[in-house]
């Protein structure tokens, strides 16, 4: 008799969701139909501008925005603060800073992406809280700048073209990466070969946004002609806001390793990496401590 209202039960829980998304979908295609969609730069474009400009880079994705309207990830809590500087940032206005979002909101912006279907759904949800965040008539970054390989459906040569030009961000330049304490952005592969030379912050791998002020202070220290390359979730979307008002150059450029990763090893789907945080694919589940030797000379400070 249980497994009998165990089965009822579960197909009235997936009608009801159904339904419930296909009201949000009705919803959003008419407030398609009122509003604007934002202006966002193709990737190419986007990497192109802030070589130009040298300018400093927030990115915002779905993260990002379950943030904003009070929805906690799995290493992140919605904290009131953290949310309300998100929207800050977000909705700011900068010329020293290149706001990136996701190219999601047209249907033509989808139509190379093997994720479509989550986008959709995503925006069916959360499209109006994008929206109110919006300068009008802005031209937006595209925050899939390193998230540019395992969601394409054409994984042509392009992608090596494109990796060989965001690779020029960082080119001749003395760099220092400010990541989670198991991200390793560059071991093991030739992703930051070019940099004149590399430093590291270490960060916690969870719940960063609590150390924020220390973090800060931590890369204080460091010249202003050095650029600063943050991997450390939501926080990075905030904290090239601060940095660009004191002399910095930060970019926010989250997974890019993994995608790089992916790519060298000519993946078709997410996929764990040797000795690297992916929380994406088994959230890092047995990664062990790095004994790369270069990459640990590389360590400057540990924030944990």
């Amino acid at each position: 008799m249980k497994k009998f209202l165990l089965f009822f039960w579960n197909i009235f829980i997936a009608v009801r969701n159904h339904i419930k998304d296909l009201l949000f979908y009705i919803k959003d295609f008419f407030y398609t139909r009122t509003h604007k969609a934002p202006v966002i730069m193709s990737c190419e474009e986007t990497v192109k501008y802030i070589l130009s400009t040298g300018c400093s880079v927030s990115r915002f994705g779905d993260g990002e925005m379950k943030l904003i309207y009070g929805k906690n990830l799995i290493f992140q809590k919605a904290e009131p603060k953290l949310r309300k500087r998100l929207s800050e940032v977000l909705s700011s206005d900068s010329d020293e800073l290149l706001i990136c979002l996701p190219s999601i909101f047209n249907n033509s912006q989808l139509s190379d992406r093997n994720d479509s279907k989550y986008w959709k759904k995503h925006l069916a949800y959360t499209r109006k809280y994008w929206y109110q965040n919006l300068q009008k008539d802005k031209k937006y970054g595209n925050a899939f700048i390193s998230r540019y390989y395992i969601a394409r459906k054409d994984k042509a040569d392009v992608i090596q073209q494109y990796f060989e030009l965001i690779k020029k961000i960082w080119n001749e330049k003395d760099i220092v990466i400010v990541e989670g304490e198991k991200s390793r952005l560059g071991m093991g592969n030739d992703l930051f070969d070019n940099a004149a030379s590399i430093q590291r912050i270490l960060c916690p791998s969870s719940e960063c946004f609590r150390m924020y002020d220390n973090i800060l202070n931590e890369i204080k220290k460091q010249s202003t002609s050095k650029l600063i390359l943050l991997s450390i979730g939501p926080t990075a979307s905030i904290m090239p806001y601060d940095l660009c008002r004191l002399g910095y150059q930060a970019i926010d450029i989250g997974n890019i390793d993994t995608e790089y990763e992916w790519y060298l090893m000519g993946a078709t789907e997410k996929t764990p990496v040797k000795n690297k945080m992916v929380y994406e694919a088994g959230a890092g589940a047995g990664v062990g401590e790095a004994d790369d030797p270069e990459y640990l000379s590389q360590i400057i400070a540990k924030i944990y």
